[in-house]
């Protein structure tokens, strides 16, 4: 696909341009991850409200809700991303990360997606990163062994699904940000965490 049509296609939808229910989806966004801006990932979404909806459902339901704590799932998406080589996702969830390092670390300055093989970040953590990232890039490589690492490492039936669904939701991100060539958010770009 050329540029043109793909910018043409994909073509983001600010705020102000949004009709009243990609707006509603736009605000649950920023309420819901508690940002005071819409992250360009949803504006390129914006012009098909059925998609967004969908999208966002998708994302927000897997990421944000269960068991399994929001920084493990923020860190298997930043380390997916960045071997796929994925720069808005890898750099939009490493934000994110590392705006919960010190629930790691007790430091403010720890910066998680820069210690990755840090001995602060728990062993069990570690596990699930590896194996989530194989299921992500190669699940066809996904075998009787990972899911008993995944339970030595401590997690419970529910938990394994809810990480092995963390596969499915960043390869959708990564998708979705390729094929849309959605470009970081200059709010991203300024973050300090």
């Amino acid at each position: 696909m050329n540029d043109y049509l793909r910018e043409y296609l994909y073509a983001p939808v600010s705020y102000d341009q949004a009709s009243p229910e990609v707006r509603e989806i736009y605000d649950d966004t920023k309420r819901t991850l508690q940002l005071p801006f819409v992250l360009n990932w949803f504006k390129y979404q914006g012009g098909n409200v059925n998609l967004l909806k969908a999208n966002w459902e998708k994302l927000k339901r897997t990421l944000m809700d269960g068991e399994v704590p929001n920084v493990l799932k923020q860190l298997i998406i930043y380390n997916v991303s960045q071997e796929r080589g994925c720069s808005y996702c890898a750099h939009a969830h490493g934000v994110f990360a590392n705006s919960m390092s010190d629930s790691i670390s007790g430091d403010i300055d720890f910066k998680l997606t820069e210690n990755m093989d840090s001995n602060l970040i728990p062993n069990s953590y570690k596990v699930a990163i590896k194996v989530v990232t194989k299921a992500a890039l190669r699940p066809e490589e996904i075998d009787e062994g990972d899911f008993v690492a995944m339970r030595e490492a401590g997690f419970n039936d529910q938990e394994i699904k809810e990480l092995f669904a963390q596969a499915d939701l960043v390869n959708m991100l990564n998708t979705i940000a390729y094929v849309t060539n959605v470009k970081i958010d200059n709010e991203l770009m300024e973050a300090q965490f």
